[in-house]
């Protein structure tokens, strides 16, 4: 697909056709990382990594789990 450069105050601008967006799942407001590469550019988005509570358990081995710590006596009314 052909697409013209537009400009767009001191910059130039793409238009990204529906069905391009759809596919790499880029919508308005959407974060991309811009590059070029051998002369050519490429815009790839950048997704925010979702964690759940099971995903960050499962990276939790017996070499990073660490005893209890004393911070000394209780104060005001923190007591246990």
């Amino acid at each position: 697909m052909r697409l013209q450069v537009q400009k767009w105050g001191n910059s130039l601008a793409l238009r990204i056709p529906k069905p391009f967006a759809e596919e790499a799942r880029v919508k308005q407001g959407t974060v991309v990382e811009l590059s070029v590469a051998e002369g050519k550019l490429i815009a790839a988005p950048v997704h925010r990594r979702r964690f759940s509570l099971s995903r960050l358990l499962a990276g939790v081995t017996k070499d990073k789990l660490h005893g209890e710590h004393d911070f000394g006596r209780s104060v005001g009314r923190e007591g246990w």
